[in-house]
Protein backbone atom coordinates (compact mmCIF):
# COMPACT_ATOMS: atom_id res chain seq x y z
CA UNK A 1 0.00 0.00 0.00
CA UNK A 2 2.96 2.33 0.59
CA UNK A 3 5.41 1.85 -2.02
CA UNK A 4 4.90 5.27 -3.26
CA UNK A 5 5.20 6.56 -0.40
CA UNK A 6 8.77 8.71 0.94
CA UNK A 7 10.33 7.01 3.53
CA UNK A 8 9.66 10.22 5.74
CA UNK A 9 6.02 9.83 4.98
CA UNK A 10 6.03 6.15 5.62
CA UNK A 11 7.70 7.09 9.29
CA UNK A 12 4.48 9.48 10.06
CA UNK A 13 2.52 6.77 9.30
CA UNK A 14 4.10 4.48 11.64
CA UNK A 15 4.25 7.59 14.01
CA UNK A 16 0.64 7.68 13.94
CA UNK A 17 0.13 4.53 15.01
CA UNK A 18 2.09 4.76 17.42
CA UNK A 19 0.37 7.75 18.55
CA UNK A 20 -2.90 6.02 18.49
CA UNK A 21 -1.22 3.09 20.76
CA UNK A 22 -0.05 5.64 23.19
CA UNK A 23 -4.07 7.37 22.96
CA UNK A 24 -5.45 3.55 23.57
CA UNK A 25 -7.49 4.29 20.64
CA UNK A 26 -8.92 1.55 18.16
CA UNK A 27 -8.51 2.84 15.11
CA UNK A 28 -5.50 5.58 13.41
CA UNK A 29 -7.60 8.77 13.02
CA UNK A 30 -6.93 11.84 11.24
CA UNK A 31 -5.30 13.44 14.15
CA UNK A 32 -3.03 10.92 14.84
CA UNK A 33 -1.74 11.38 11.49
CA UNK A 34 -1.56 15.03 12.21
CA UNK A 35 0.87 14.05 15.13
CA UNK A 36 2.68 12.14 12.59
CA UNK A 37 3.50 14.46 10.46
CA UNK A 38 4.87 17.20 13.07
CA UNK A 39 6.86 14.73 15.12
CA UNK A 40 8.52 13.81 11.95
CA UNK A 41 8.82 16.89 9.21
CA UNK A 42 9.63 19.83 11.22
CA UNK A 43 10.68 21.65 7.95
CA UNK A 44 7.16 21.42 6.47
CA UNK A 45 4.86 22.27 9.93
CA UNK A 46 7.78 25.27 10.84
CA UNK A 47 7.05 26.73 7.50
CA UNK A 48 3.60 26.49 7.62
CA UNK A 49 2.59 26.90 10.93
CA UNK A 50 5.28 29.29 11.75
CA UNK A 51 6.25 28.72 15.50
CA UNK A 52 6.57 25.97 17.88
CA UNK A 53 4.07 26.86 20.24
CA UNK A 54 1.51 26.68 17.51
CA UNK A 55 3.11 23.09 17.35
CA UNK A 56 2.72 22.20 20.86
CA UNK A 57 -0.86 23.68 21.64
CA UNK A 58 -2.00 21.59 18.86
CA UNK A 59 -1.16 18.42 20.94
CA UNK A 60 -2.47 19.60 24.20
CA UNK A 61 -5.35 20.14 21.99
CA UNK A 62 -5.79 16.76 20.79
CA UNK A 63 -5.35 15.36 24.16
CA UNK A 64 -8.16 17.24 25.18
CA UNK A 65 -10.52 16.28 22.44
CA UNK A 66 -9.43 12.20 23.33
CA UNK A 67 -10.61 9.95 25.82
CA UNK A 68 -7.52 8.37 26.61
CA UNK A 69 -8.06 4.58 27.28
CA UNK A 70 -5.87 2.04 28.37
CA UNK A 71 -2.85 1.82 26.27
CA UNK A 72 -3.09 -0.51 23.31
CA UNK A 73 -0.19 -3.10 22.95
CA UNK A 74 1.96 -1.36 19.68
CA UNK A 75 2.58 -5.41 18.13
CA UNK A 76 -1.48 -4.92 17.10
CA UNK A 77 -2.11 -3.57 13.99
CA UNK A 78 -4.50 -0.41 14.16
CA UNK A 79 -6.29 0.02 11.23
CA UNK A 80 -7.12 3.28 9.55
CA UNK A 81 -9.78 4.96 10.30
CA UNK A 82 -12.41 5.91 7.36
CA UNK A 83 -11.18 9.80 7.27
CA UNK A 84 -7.85 8.35 7.84
CA UNK A 85 -7.98 6.40 4.74
CA UNK A 86 -9.81 9.23 2.73
CA UNK A 87 -6.75 11.60 4.04
CA UNK A 88 -4.36 8.99 2.13
CA UNK A 89 -6.88 9.14 -1.40
CA UNK A 90 -6.46 12.75 -1.36
CA UNK A 91 -2.77 12.62 -0.43
CA UNK A 92 -2.35 10.37 -3.43
CA UNK A 93 -4.06 12.30 -6.15
CA UNK A 94 -2.56 15.77 -4.78
CA UNK A 95 0.81 14.05 -5.86
CA UNK A 96 -0.37 13.47 -9.26
CA UNK A 97 -2.07 16.61 -9.58
CA UNK A 98 1.39 18.65 -8.46
CA UNK A 99 3.47 16.45 -10.68
CA UNK A 100 5.37 14.48 -7.72
CA UNK A 101 6.10 10.47 -8.57
CA UNK A 102 6.42 10.13 -4.82
CA UNK A 103 3.45 10.69 -1.96
CA UNK A 104 5.41 12.71 0.72
CA UNK A 105 4.32 14.57 4.08
CA UNK A 106 3.33 17.35 2.27
CA UNK A 107 0.58 15.12 0.15
CA UNK A 108 0.03 14.24 3.40
CA UNK A 109 -0.59 17.67 4.82
CA UNK A 110 -2.94 18.39 1.68
CA UNK A 111 -4.75 15.56 2.43
CA UNK A 112 -5.78 16.48 5.81
CA UNK A 113 -6.55 19.96 4.69
CA UNK A 114 -9.08 18.21 1.86
CA UNK A 115 -11.07 16.17 4.64
CA UNK A 116 -12.28 19.45 5.77
CA UNK A 117 -14.63 17.80 8.45
CA UNK A 118 -11.84 15.63 10.15
CA UNK A 119 -10.76 17.21 13.41
CA UNK A 120 -6.86 17.29 12.11
CA UNK A 121 -8.69 19.62 9.33
CA UNK A 122 -10.37 21.57 11.97
CA UNK A 123 -7.33 22.04 13.99
CA UNK A 124 -5.03 23.17 11.40
CA UNK A 125 -7.92 25.81 9.57
CA UNK A 126 -8.09 26.95 13.10
CA UNK A 127 -4.02 28.12 12.62
CA UNK A 128 -4.72 29.97 9.55
CA UNK A 129 -3.71 26.91 6.92
CA UNK A 130 -5.58 27.34 3.79
CA UNK A 131 -5.78 24.28 1.16
CA UNK A 132 -5.23 26.58 -1.94
CA UNK A 133 -2.99 28.58 -0.41
CA UNK A 134 -0.35 25.45 0.97
CA UNK A 135 -0.95 23.58 -2.97
CA UNK A 136 0.19 26.71 -4.36
CA UNK A 137 3.12 27.34 -2.32
CA UNK A 138 4.24 23.85 -2.96
CA UNK A 139 3.70 23.72 -6.70
CA UNK A 140 5.87 26.86 -7.04
CA UNK A 141 8.62 23.89 -6.26
CA UNK A 142 7.53 21.11 -7.93
CA UNK A 143 10.93 19.16 -8.09
CA UNK A 144 12.33 20.61 -5.14
CA UNK A 145 9.51 20.19 -1.99
CA UNK A 146 11.26 20.68 0.79
CA UNK A 147 9.51 18.25 2.24
CA UNK A 148 9.89 15.23 -0.22
CA UNK A 149 13.96 15.98 -0.94
CA UNK A 150 15.76 16.18 2.69
CA UNK A 151 18.51 18.75 2.29
CA UNK A 152 21.39 16.81 1.89
CA UNK A 153 24.20 16.96 4.29
CA UNK A 154 27.07 18.99 3.08
CA UNK A 155 25.03 21.58 3.05
CA UNK A 156 23.11 21.70 6.17
CA UNK A 157 26.77 21.43 8.01
CA UNK A 158 27.80 24.20 6.08
CA UNK A 159 24.63 27.17 6.75
CA UNK A 160 22.67 27.76 9.66
CA UNK A 161 19.11 28.72 7.81
CA UNK A 162 18.00 31.76 10.34
CA UNK A 163 14.34 31.89 9.00
CA UNK A 164 14.09 28.42 10.07
CA UNK A 165 16.05 29.62 13.98
CA UNK A 166 13.93 32.17 14.03
CA UNK A 167 10.30 30.09 13.43
CA UNK A 168 11.61 27.22 16.09
CA UNK A 169 11.69 30.70 18.42
CA UNK A 170 15.10 30.91 18.73
CA UNK A 171 15.44 34.99 18.37
CA UNK A 172 14.98 37.37 21.11
CA UNK A 173 12.60 40.27 19.86
CA UNK A 174 14.72 43.04 17.78
CA UNK A 175 13.99 46.27 19.64
CA UNK A 176 13.92 49.99 18.11
CA UNK A 177 15.18 48.54 14.47
CA UNK A 178 12.85 49.23 12.34
CA UNK A 179 15.01 52.25 10.35
CA UNK A 180 17.16 49.47 9.50
CA UNK A 181 14.88 46.51 8.91
CA UNK A 182 12.90 48.66 6.56
CA UNK A 183 16.11 49.85 4.79
CA UNK A 184 17.17 46.40 4.04
CA UNK A 185 13.80 44.64 3.08
CA UNK A 186 13.59 48.00 0.60
CA UNK A 187 17.11 46.68 -0.73
CA UNK A 188 16.32 43.15 -0.81
CA UNK A 189 13.23 43.82 -3.02
CA UNK A 190 14.80 45.74 -5.21
CA UNK A 191 14.97 44.64 -9.35
CA UNK A 192 19.04 46.12 -9.15
CA UNK A 193 21.88 46.20 -6.63
CA UNK A 194 19.73 44.43 -4.51
CA UNK A 195 22.43 43.44 -1.61
CA UNK A 196 22.08 44.97 1.58
CA UNK A 197 25.40 46.15 3.17
CA UNK A 198 24.93 46.24 7.40
CA UNK A 199 28.16 48.89 7.86
CA UNK A 200 28.28 49.41 11.97
CA UNK A 201 31.00 49.25 14.63
CA UNK A 202 31.21 46.01 16.85
CA UNK A 203 28.26 45.79 19.26
CA UNK A 204 26.18 48.29 17.41
CA UNK A 205 23.81 45.51 16.68
CA UNK A 206 24.60 43.91 13.27
CA UNK A 207 23.46 40.34 13.91
CA UNK A 208 20.68 41.80 15.73
CA UNK A 209 19.13 43.41 12.72
CA UNK A 210 19.67 39.93 10.21
CA UNK A 211 18.17 38.21 13.10
CA UNK A 212 15.23 40.56 12.78
CA UNK A 213 14.83 40.17 9.08
CA UNK A 214 14.79 36.40 9.99
CA UNK A 215 11.66 37.22 12.00
CA UNK A 216 10.20 39.37 9.73
CA UNK A 217 10.08 36.65 6.96
CA UNK A 218 9.19 33.99 9.74
CA UNK A 219 6.22 35.69 10.26
CA UNK A 220 5.37 36.88 6.71
CA UNK A 221 5.56 40.55 7.38
CA UNK A 222 7.63 41.20 4.84
CA UNK A 223 6.41 41.65 0.87
CA UNK A 224 5.16 38.77 -0.95
CA UNK A 225 9.07 38.51 -3.12
CA UNK A 226 10.94 37.97 0.28
CA UNK A 227 7.94 35.63 1.62
CA UNK A 228 9.75 32.28 1.34
CA UNK A 229 13.29 33.32 1.04
CA UNK A 230 15.73 31.37 3.22
CA UNK A 231 18.71 33.01 5.28
CA UNK A 232 21.92 31.43 5.16
CA UNK A 233 24.77 31.65 7.62
CA UNK A 234 28.03 29.76 6.93
CA UNK A 235 29.19 27.97 10.47
CA UNK A 236 31.58 29.98 12.41
CA UNK A 237 34.52 27.56 12.25
CA UNK A 238 34.32 27.59 8.10
CA UNK A 239 34.03 31.63 7.52
CA UNK A 240 37.83 32.13 8.06
CA UNK A 241 38.53 30.03 5.19
CA UNK A 242 35.45 30.47 3.03
CA UNK A 243 36.09 34.24 2.95
CA UNK A 244 39.99 34.16 2.35
CA UNK A 245 39.63 31.86 -0.38
CA UNK A 246 38.02 32.34 -3.77
CA UNK A 247 38.13 28.83 -5.11
CA UNK A 248 36.79 27.75 -1.76
CA UNK A 249 34.05 31.13 -1.80
CA UNK A 250 33.17 29.86 -5.63
CA UNK A 251 32.50 25.97 -4.43
CA UNK A 252 30.10 27.23 -1.89
CA UNK A 253 28.05 29.61 -3.43
CA UNK A 254 27.40 26.61 -6.64
CA UNK A 255 26.74 24.27 -4.12
CA UNK A 256 23.78 26.63 -2.57
CA UNK A 257 22.81 27.11 -6.38
CA UNK A 258 22.64 23.40 -6.64
CA UNK A 259 20.58 22.53 -3.74
CA UNK A 260 18.18 24.30 -3.41
CA UNK A 261 16.63 27.65 -5.63
CA UNK A 262 18.91 30.57 -5.85
CA UNK A 263 16.35 32.96 -6.39
CA UNK A 264 15.02 31.84 -2.83
CA UNK A 265 18.33 32.39 -1.05
CA UNK A 266 19.80 35.74 1.02
CA UNK A 267 23.48 34.78 1.61
CA UNK A 268 24.78 36.53 5.08
CA UNK A 269 28.27 37.35 4.36
CA UNK A 270 29.87 39.26 7.91
CA UNK A 271 33.19 40.63 7.63
CA UNK A 272 32.52 41.07 3.52
CA UNK A 273 35.90 43.05 3.19
CA UNK A 274 37.52 39.52 3.12
CA UNK A 275 36.17 38.92 -0.40
CA UNK A 276 37.51 41.46 -2.03
CA UNK A 277 41.53 40.72 -0.65
CA UNK A 278 41.38 38.54 -3.32
CA UNK A 279 42.88 40.79 -5.30
CA UNK A 280 46.99 40.16 -4.91
CA UNK A 281 46.63 36.25 -4.78
CA UNK A 282 44.36 35.43 -7.95
CA UNK A 283 45.06 36.11 -11.40
CA UNK A 284 41.69 37.47 -11.81
CA UNK A 285 42.31 41.49 -11.48
CA UNK A 286 39.71 43.12 -8.73
CA UNK A 287 37.79 39.84 -8.05
CA UNK A 288 34.41 41.11 -9.55
CA UNK A 289 34.54 37.98 -12.25
CA UNK A 290 33.95 35.59 -8.60
CA UNK A 291 31.42 37.84 -7.32
CA UNK A 292 29.59 38.15 -10.24
CA UNK A 293 29.69 34.68 -10.37
CA UNK A 294 27.69 34.73 -6.88
CA UNK A 295 25.59 37.61 -6.97
CA UNK A 296 24.51 38.47 -10.26
CA UNK A 297 24.48 34.85 -12.44
CA UNK A 298 23.91 32.53 -9.97
CA UNK A 299 21.06 34.87 -8.55
CA UNK A 300 21.51 34.51 -4.84
CA UNK A 301 21.37 37.36 -2.63
CA UNK A 302 23.66 38.58 0.18
CA UNK A 303 23.56 40.87 3.25
CA UNK A 304 27.24 41.73 4.06
CA UNK A 305 28.39 43.51 6.99
CA UNK A 306 31.51 45.58 7.74
CA UNK A 307 32.78 48.32 10.29
CA UNK A 308 32.88 51.88 8.93
CA UNK A 309 36.92 52.02 8.60
CA UNK A 310 36.67 49.06 6.28
CA UNK A 311 34.21 50.33 4.59
CA UNK A 312 35.45 53.38 4.07
CA UNK A 313 38.65 52.23 2.81
CA UNK A 314 37.34 49.83 0.48
CA UNK A 315 34.99 52.23 -1.40
CA UNK A 316 37.79 54.26 -1.72
CA UNK A 317 40.33 51.14 -3.34
CA UNK A 318 37.34 49.14 -4.81
CA UNK A 319 35.16 52.31 -7.14
CA UNK A 320 32.66 49.24 -7.98
CA UNK A 321 32.14 48.20 -4.22
CA UNK A 322 28.52 50.03 -4.84
CA UNK A 323 27.68 48.32 -7.68
CA UNK A 324 26.79 45.07 -5.80
CA UNK A 325 26.03 46.13 -2.37
CA UNK A 326 24.01 49.52 -0.78
CA UNK A 327 25.13 50.49 2.58
CA UNK A 328 22.84 50.65 5.52
CA UNK A 329 23.65 52.17 9.07
CA UNK A 330 23.65 50.25 11.58
CA UNK A 331 23.80 53.20 14.80
CA UNK A 332 24.69 52.32 18.04
CA UNK A 333 21.55 52.78 20.55
CA UNK A 334 21.43 55.17 23.22
CA UNK A 335 21.22 54.13 26.84
CA UNK A 336 17.41 54.00 27.34
CA UNK A 337 17.06 52.07 23.81
CA UNK A 338 19.97 50.15 25.17
CA UNK A 339 17.87 49.18 28.23
CA UNK A 340 14.87 47.88 26.17
CA UNK A 341 17.12 45.15 24.37
CA UNK A 342 18.42 44.39 27.56
CA UNK A 343 15.08 43.45 29.15
CA UNK A 344 14.25 41.68 25.66
CA UNK A 345 16.95 39.68 26.43
CA UNK A 346 16.87 39.23 29.96
CA UNK A 347 14.84 36.10 30.04
CA UNK A 348 16.99 33.92 27.61
CA UNK A 349 20.36 34.99 29.49
CA UNK A 350 18.35 33.87 33.36
CA UNK A 351 17.41 30.38 31.60
CA UNK A 352 20.61 30.02 30.15
CA UNK A 353 22.83 30.87 33.23
CA UNK A 354 19.64 29.92 36.10
CA UNK A 355 20.07 33.32 37.33
CA UNK A 356 17.93 36.10 37.83
CA UNK A 357 18.79 39.59 37.10
CA UNK A 358 17.86 42.57 38.80
CA UNK A 359 16.33 45.36 37.68
CA UNK A 360 19.38 47.64 39.24
CA UNK A 361 21.86 45.65 37.19
CA UNK A 362 20.41 46.09 34.55
CA UNK A 363 20.42 49.78 34.69
CA UNK A 364 24.39 49.82 35.54
CA UNK A 365 25.14 47.58 32.31
CA UNK A 366 23.93 50.07 30.25
CA UNK A 367 25.66 52.61 32.02
CA UNK A 368 28.88 51.46 33.29
CA UNK A 369 29.32 49.89 30.20
CA UNK A 370 30.77 52.68 28.33
CA UNK A 371 33.45 53.56 30.27
CA UNK A 372 34.62 49.67 30.73
CA UNK A 373 34.42 48.52 26.60
CA UNK A 374 35.52 51.56 24.61
CA UNK A 375 36.23 49.15 22.13
CA UNK A 376 32.65 47.95 21.85
CA UNK A 377 29.10 50.27 21.11
CA UNK A 378 25.90 49.79 23.08
CA UNK A 379 24.01 47.53 23.08
CA UNK A 380 26.85 45.20 22.80
CA UNK A 381 29.10 45.88 25.89
CA UNK A 382 25.98 45.75 27.75
CA UNK A 383 24.66 42.37 27.44
CA UNK A 384 27.80 41.45 27.22
CA UNK A 385 28.45 42.72 30.91
CA UNK A 386 25.26 40.85 31.82
CA UNK A 387 26.47 37.78 30.16
CA UNK A 388 29.67 37.64 31.96
CA UNK A 389 27.56 38.18 35.53
CA UNK A 390 25.85 35.08 34.97
CA UNK A 391 28.36 33.08 33.95
CA UNK A 392 30.61 34.36 37.33
CA UNK A 393 27.30 33.77 39.71
CA UNK A 394 26.28 30.25 38.17
CA UNK A 395 30.20 29.97 38.65
CA UNK A 396 30.28 30.42 42.32
CA UNK A 397 26.78 27.78 42.71
CA UNK A 398 29.24 25.40 42.34
CA UNK A 399 29.47 22.09 40.12
CA UNK A 400 25.76 20.31 39.01
CA UNK A 401 25.66 17.14 41.74
CA UNK A 402 26.44 14.06 40.32
CA UNK A 403 23.56 12.45 40.74
CA UNK A 404 21.56 15.23 38.77
CA UNK A 405 24.19 14.94 35.70
CA UNK A 406 23.21 11.21 35.63
CA UNK A 407 19.53 11.67 35.50
CA UNK A 408 20.29 14.18 32.75
CA UNK A 409 22.31 11.46 30.98
CA UNK A 410 19.86 9.00 31.27
CA UNK A 411 16.97 10.97 29.83
CA UNK A 412 19.37 11.78 27.00
CA UNK A 413 19.70 8.09 26.10
CA UNK A 414 16.63 6.80 26.53
CA UNK A 415 14.95 9.43 24.16
CA UNK A 416 17.39 8.63 21.45
CA UNK A 417 16.27 4.93 22.12
CA UNK A 418 12.78 6.06 22.12
CA UNK A 419 12.98 7.93 18.65
CA UNK A 420 15.14 5.02 17.19
CA UNK A 421 12.62 2.41 18.04
CA UNK A 422 9.57 4.40 17.02
CA UNK A 423 12.12 4.79 13.76
CA UNK A 424 12.42 1.10 13.24
CA UNK A 425 8.96 -0.06 13.86
CA UNK A 426 9.83 -1.41 17.04
CA UNK A 427 6.73 0.00 19.27
CA UNK A 428 7.09 -2.68 22.43
CA UNK A 429 10.37 -1.25 22.93
CA UNK A 430 9.12 2.06 21.72
CA UNK A 431 6.85 1.82 24.60
CA UNK A 432 9.30 0.73 27.15
CA UNK A 433 11.17 3.62 26.50
CA UNK A 434 8.57 6.20 26.47
CA UNK A 435 7.55 4.53 30.14
CA UNK A 436 11.01 4.95 31.13
CA UNK A 437 11.38 8.72 29.70
CA UNK A 438 8.68 9.72 32.09
CA UNK A 439 9.60 8.02 35.42
CA UNK A 440 13.45 9.28 34.67
CA UNK A 441 11.61 13.02 34.22
CA UNK A 442 10.40 12.98 37.24
CA UNK A 443 12.94 11.30 39.23
CA UNK A 444 14.70 14.39 38.01
CA UNK A 445 12.10 16.63 39.02
CA UNK A 446 12.82 15.38 42.31
CA UNK A 447 16.45 15.55 42.14
CA UNK A 448 16.20 19.09 41.48
CA UNK A 449 14.37 20.09 44.02
CA UNK A 450 16.70 17.98 46.46
CA UNK A 451 19.55 20.20 45.08
CA UNK A 452 17.85 23.27 45.26
CA UNK A 453 18.13 23.69 41.37
CA UNK A 454 15.28 24.85 40.72
CA UNK A 455 15.68 27.65 42.59
CA UNK A 456 18.09 30.68 40.43
CA UNK A 457 20.54 32.77 42.19
CA UNK A 458 20.38 36.86 41.53
CA UNK A 459 22.74 38.70 39.50
CA UNK A 460 23.12 42.62 41.02
CA UNK A 461 24.62 45.79 40.96
CA UNK A 462 27.65 44.01 43.36
CA UNK A 463 28.22 41.15 40.77
CA UNK A 464 28.44 43.45 37.49
CA UNK A 465 30.80 45.89 39.45
CA UNK A 466 32.78 42.58 40.59
CA UNK A 467 33.16 41.74 36.59
CA UNK A 468 34.38 45.05 35.79
CA UNK A 469 37.05 45.23 38.34
CA UNK A 470 38.59 41.79 36.92
CA UNK A 471 38.38 43.31 33.30
CA UNK A 472 40.16 46.45 34.33
CA UNK A 473 42.16 44.98 36.41
CA UNK A 474 41.52 46.87 39.41
CA UNK A 475 41.11 45.49 43.22
CA UNK A 476 37.21 44.53 44.14
CA UNK A 477 35.91 46.22 47.26
CA UNK A 478 32.45 44.09 48.03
Amino acid sequence: MFERYTEKARRVIFFARYEASQFGQPYIESEHLMLGILREDKALTNRFLRSHASVESIRKQVQEHTMIREKVSTSIDLPLSNDCKQVLTYAAEEAEQLGHKHIGTEHLLLGLLREEKCFAAQILQERGLRLLAIREELAKEPQQSVARHPEPTPLAELFTDLVQAATEGQFVPVVDRDVELESIIEILCSRYNKNPLLVGEPGAGKTSVVEGLAQRIANRAVPSILADKRILLLEPGLRGDWTNDQQKFEEVTKLVGSRVNPSQVILVIEEVQNLFAWASKSAVPDGTKTIEQALLYNGIQCVGTINEREYRERTQAVPWFGKYFRAVYVRPLDQEASLRVLMARKSGLENFHQVSYTAEALEFAVGASGGYLPERSLPGKAVELLDAAGALVKLRQGPTPNEVVEAETRIKFVSVRLESAVANHEFEKARFYSDEERKEKENLRVLREKHGSNSSAVVGRDQMQEVIARWSAYPYCP
